[in-house]
């Protein structure tokens, strides 16, 4: 497990948050206005600079439950509300297209590219506040001074434990299906053609050399697929051609986009039981989930600002059948977490690990498990 991994699946996981997000509102006919303060309140919180130091500091990844507690926060950082339903399918949808991304890298380092495209785009919705520019500026400087001196080895455990975080999410996303990218089961489909990685050659030649470092021999074999040269490499630089497409904004031309749950992912679902061991790494995660939320210095709407709720479904109907239909094995129970320096967010956390109870101990109902944590992280 690398212990880089995580600013960049917060980075890649925003940017799509923020491709669908500014797709939805365009579709409801948000006013502009509004519109524009929701992404600027966003990205804003989301380039804070206490929380952007917490999240560059070398740890292992948090539990899919904690990272959904982090964009719940990001997603209701502005005036803007979604029902529980709407925000369970934009996390399905954001983690998705990740997915997607990761497993579709030509090579591991092409990651940070994917990165790069991500930013490139946040710093496009940004473009007329300079204040948020230069926190979206001092995230690149970070990322270019902490990953572009990465060895490919150093890469490829990056990916191998982004791969180990999305392998039991199999969500069906209608663009994916239509692209015939995902099969009906919810996995992706790998292409067996277009260019090979860069630093690479169009495999189906074997070379033989001898003892002395000459080539003898020349082989050659059909490799079952219909590839072509290699693309120049992107730049890893501030501004520059990234080259390569994944990460890109995949909405920007309008349609709709719907998930469901795999077959599959509804069997496993029904045979899946609540581990009720007490998980010894609960309690540190808490304590970074805690530093981590702390970071996030969200501004309360005033008076003249109206919210408004934005619903990923086509209809208030669907929405509501969503969540109904949602196997409760596969919803996310949000933690909810205040971390503040005063004595009563200090108390409230401490019942909070507590909860962590040992063996034998009384346990709570998972129902009333953390209900009441959203409310106060909404007190920051």
């Amino acid at each position: 497990m690398s212990s880089r991994t995580l600013p960049l699946l917060f980075i890649n996981l925003g940017g799509e948050m923020l491709y669908i997000l500014d797709q939805r509102l365009r579709a409801q006919n948000i006013p502009t206005d509004k519109a524009k303060k929701v992404m600027n309140d966003i990205i804003t919180t989301m380039f804070n600079k206490k929380f952007l130091e917490e999240l560059f500091k070398p740890q292992e990844l948090y539990s899919k439950k904690a990272l959904r507690t982090v964009f719940d926060r990001l997603a209701h950082a502005s005036i803007m509300r979604l029902n529980q339903a709407s925000m369970d399918k934009l996390y399905d949808l954001m983690t998705m297209a990740f997915k997607y991304q990761v497993l579709l890298c030509p090579r591991p380092k092409d990651i940070l590219l994917v990165s790069f495209n991500h930013m490139d785009a946040i710093k496009d919705f940004v473009r007329d506040a300079p204040s948020i520019l230069n926190q979206v500026d001092e995230t690149y400087r970070q990322l270019i001074e902490i990953y572009t001196p990465l060895s490919g080895g150093e890469f490829q455990l990056i990916r191998q434990t982004l791969l180990i975080f999305f392998q039991d999410m199999h969500i069906r996303v209608s663009i994916f299906l239509k692209d015939k990218v995902q099969n009906s089961n919810g996995r992706f489909v790998l292409p067996t053609s277009g260019p090979v990685p860069y630093g690479t050659q169009v495999p189906g030649l074997i070379r033989i050399f001898s003892c002395n470092g000459e080539e003898v021999k020349r082989l050659q074999f059909h490799n079952g697929g219909s590839y072509s040269s290699a693309l120049r490499e992107g730049s890893f630089e501030l501004f520059g051609e990234r080259v390569i497409k994944l990460g890109t904004n995949m909405y920007s031309v309008s349609r709709p986009v719907e998930t469901h749950m795999s077959g599959t992912a509804k069997n496993s679902a029904q045979h899946t039981k609540v581990n009720t061991a007490p998980n010894p790494l609960a309690k540190e995660e808490l304590n970074l989930l805690a530093r981590l939320m702390g970071g996030l210095e969200v501004q309360k709407p005033t008076n003249a600002d109206t919210g408004f709720r934005v619903n990923l479904f086509a209809t208030d109907e669907e929405e509501e059948e969503a969540l109904i239909s949602r196997p409760a094995e596969l919803s996310y129970e949000v933690i909810n977490i205040q971390a503040t320096k005063d004595q009563q967010a200090s108390a409230e956390l401490a019942r909070i690990m507590g909860e962590f109870k040992e063996e034998g101990a009384p346990s709570e109902s998972p129902s009333s498990k953390g209900e009441d944590l959203l409310a106060m992280m909404d007190g920051l």
